[in-house]
């Protein structure tokens, strides 16, 4: 029920903004995911410990392979650490850590944290935040397991970066162009 009021509020409030991208399907899931983009400028509003409580959720209830859940997510709310991990951070920005138990033979972690990141993102993005998938700058997480309190047997594998956006920015002026579908999809009949 929270999950159809989040995508109807996001229906209007994509209607209200015109941020919605030409390209609609007509479902609320399949626009708001044509629709996703990973902003660059943020506000200093800080996110709500209620949006990331809600976006948690959203990650933890991500598909895994034989349901394993291989995962543990770290917020990292501390701006002066999450400066030693990004350094063009705002305030008010909440990074989640998202690291994947160590692969046992026939267990794909990596590819679970993917997944429930992904979650995460629509999450955020369907409460009308701004969310960063940022794969880079794990290795300064790596670095810093111990200090992030990150749990004995897992590593950081991706983080997400979570805030408020600027008003008036949207995914048609303020995105990366995409490919074409002709570039990358092929059809084997």
């Amino acid at each position: 029920m929270k999950t159809r009021r989040l995508s109807l509020v996001f229906g209007l409030l994509v209607l209200a903004t015109g941020s919605a991208m030409s390209q609609t399907a007509g479902n609320s899931v399949t626009d708001l995911l044509l629709s996703a983009w990973s902003p660059r400028n943020y506000t200093e509003v800080a996110v709500t410990d209620q949006q990331i409580d809600m976006i948690l959720q959203c990650g933890i209830k991500a598909p895994s392979s034989r349901n394993g859940q291989p995962w543990h997510f770290t917020v990292l709310k501390n701006e002066a650490m999450i400066k030693e991990i990004i350094s063009n951070i705002t305030p008010g920005n909440v990074i989640i850590i998202i690291s994947g138990k160590v692969s046992q033979s026939g267990s794909t972690p990596d590819f679970d944290c993917g997944l429930a990141t992904q979650n995460m993102f629509v999450a955020a993005t369907s409460m009308g935040l701004g969310a960063r998938i940022y794969g880079g700058p794990i290795a300064a997480a790596r670095e810093k397991r111990e200090a992030l309190q990150i749990p004995e047997g897992f590593t950081p594998v991706i983080m997400l970066r979570v805030g408020n956006i600027e008003k008036g920015t949207d995914a048609v002026t303020g995105a990366s162009p995409r490919k074409s579908k002709e570039e990358i999809v092929n059809w084997v009949r």
